[in-house]
């Protein structure tokens, strides 16, 4: 080996005279021979994954892909960031029980919810397949700013603020783990956004920021000095509900943000020592993330020295569709997969005529299922509106949300699969009693982002007509609101009370139509029961047959360039 030799500061040869223990040679309190990097300073391997939604299938290869990185870096601790649930007929079917399969066969560390993992949430039930998720975790469950201490399906489950011996399948702020001999604090956020996009119902969640000070101030005071932040908050997303970089420059003391949400692939991973003004932070942050759907499995390596401050780091996202299947993982998946493909092929006895497009932006389309009438959201809001009709023939409209429409139906015979694809959320059918004052506020809420995408952009049942202006400022773009009543189109009056339908998700104020929301709280709401999915099978079946185009029931005057004259009359 090479000799070289180094003139320290005694400073600086203070922390050589502690290397006795591994065998390195002393000099003097001037002189001695080490290696360029300080012998103290430690290292951390860490491998992460966030936003699977469903997709099962990808486990045997990122066990592969897995294995070959502890080969290659070493043992680490493996972490998810959250949205196991939703997004495919595996997640429909088994509702989270089969990733959990896969999850314990890989040893996870630690998961923090995401948002998807509160859709299921019933208004009567609570978060039944949630709570049988963690029940079955050989992992503990982390949220600093979860509180689900009112939902009785998990009162067993629910640990100690931070745990030094954290147990499987138990809810913690967060926890501290050894690892090489370092004790490493990880605590969990979710994004406040699941308050509207999703259904957490009795589980609350409070400001992100507060709580992560709140975990570093108690890591600290444990004598943890190397802190991880696991967290489905988004890489950059709306600063308005927080993310990943503003976690980073606001709360001193997180060393790693391992995050989801954002489905952003961070690779390298960013090391962030400037706030976004070029001031320079106390101390530096490592942020990762993962991509979406199992495609690349994290790896992050992380040295710290000896007061725990990060100086170095690299990583990458490996690519796990680059490897082979792992064999024993890919005989687990066959009984799972045989099960969806009976339930997917089979033929609901209706046929599309002409394909149902979902268009989006971010696709390269014009239009969007998030900004204008589509003929699939037509569809939709018709079979709602037929089935709520059953029980309430008064209903005067249904809504859909455009969040909650997720696929095309191509033209030709349509399966199970390609419904459930369409709504893979199983929301229910709810009656909402609202006055029209109420209902034209619901509007320019669905409105306010357009021509924007917004999740909460409102598709409308037969017989409505709806017509605004999107080059007015938000909250006065509604030029009219029209429903078929009596044989005739009537302008809705705000004075009167309407039966309107839509899912449960939207009624509860999902997608933030609070308006909604509120008259869902005030007991004006019926849950009709039937799943978003079942309806449109129905209603299609009961046509054989369907055929499906815009036809005008939306219209944005300043899109379309012209405003009509009775549209212009009106408005004056």
């Amino acid at each position: 080996a090479t000799t070289e030799i180094y003139t320290l500061s005694l400073h600086d040869a203070l922390p050589i005279l502690r290397f006795h223990r591994y065998g390195l040679a002393l000099g003097t309190a001037l002189f001695a021979t080490v290696p360029p990097a300080f012998a103290d300073n430690y290292t951390l391997t860490l491998f992460h994954t966030n936003d699977l939604h469903g997709r099962t299938d990808q486990y045997p290869y990122l066990i592969t892909t897995l294995n070959e990185a502890q080969e290659r870096f070493g043992e680490g601790l493996l972490l998810d960031a959250g949205d196991i649930f939703t997004g495919t007929l595996y997640f429909t079917e088994f509702q989270g029980q089969d990733a959990l399969e896969f999850m314990n066969l890989m040893g996870y560390d630690a998961f923090v919810p995401g948002n998807h993992e509160f859709d299921l949430g019933d208004p009567e039930q609570g978060h039944q397949a949630l709570a049988a998720f963690f029940a079955g975790a050989e992992f503990p469950i982390l949220g600093a700013n979860l509180d689900f201490s009112a939902g009785p399906e998990f009162a067993d489950m629910l640990g100690d603020s931070v745990s030094a011996e954290p147990q499987a399948g138990t809810l913690y702020d967060g926890m501290i783990v050894e690892h090489n001999g370092e004790p490493i604090g990880i605590f969990g956020l979710n994004t406040q956004d699941s308050e509207t996009i999703s259904s957490p119902g009795h589980v609350t969640i409070s400001d992100y920021r507060q709580a992560a000070e709140a975990m570093v101030a108690s890591f600290e005071e444990q004598g943890v000095n190397k802190i991880i932040a696991l967290t489905h908050l988004g890489y950059d997303s709306d600063p308005s509900v927080g993310n990943d970089l503003l976690l980073a420059e606001h709360v001193e003391g997180i060393d790693i943000i391992i995050g989801g949400h954002s489905h952003t692939q961070v690779s390298p991973p960013r090391l962030l020592s400037e706030s976004r003004t070029g001031e320079k932070l106390p101390s530096p942050t490592v942020i990762g993330q993962a991509g979406e759907y199992g495609q690349h499995l994290g790896v992050m390596q992380v040295t710290f020295d000896e007061n725990g401050v990060v100086v170095d780091a690299s990583g990458e996202l490996l690519a796990a569709d680059d490897r082979e299947a792992d064999a024993d993982a890919a005989k687990r998946l066959e009984s799972y997969t045989a099960e969806i493909e009976t339930l997917r092929d089979t033929q609901v006895g209706a046929k599309v005529i002409s394909t149902l497009p979902n268009p989006r932006h971010g696709r390269g389309d014009e239009r969007s299922v998030r900004a204008n009438e589509t003929a699939l959201g037509n569809l939709i809001a018709d079979a709602q509106l037929h089935a709520a009709q059953q029980v309430a023939p008064d209903t005067v409209m249904a809504i859909q949300n455009s969040g909650g429409i997720r696929e095309a139906i191509e033209s030709g015979d349509v399966s199970v699969g390609d419904l459930i694809a369409v709504q893979p959320f199983g929301n229910r059918l709810t009656l909402l009693d609202v006055t029209g004052a109420e209902l034209l506020e619901t509007f320019e809420i669905a409105l306010a982002n357009a021509p924007g995408e917004d999740g909460g952009f409102l598709q409308v049942s037969a017989g409505v007509e709806l017509i605004y202006d999107s080059g007015e400022p938000s909250g006065e773009r509604l030029v009219s609101l029209s429903v078929a009543q009596e044989g005739a189109m009537q302008a809705i009056d705000p004075e009167r009370t309407y039966t309107i339908a839509t899912n449960n998700f939207t009624a509860a104020g999902g997608d933030g139509h609070t308006v909604l929301g509120a008259a869902y709280e005030d007991g004006r709401n019926t849950i009709v029961g039937n799943t978003d999915w079942e309806m449109l099978r129905d209603y299609m079946v009961e046509r054989k047959e369907v055929f499906y185009q815009v036809e005008g029931r939306i219209t944005d005057v300043a899109q379309e360039g012209v405003v009509p004259e009775d549209v212009a009359q009106e408005a004056s």
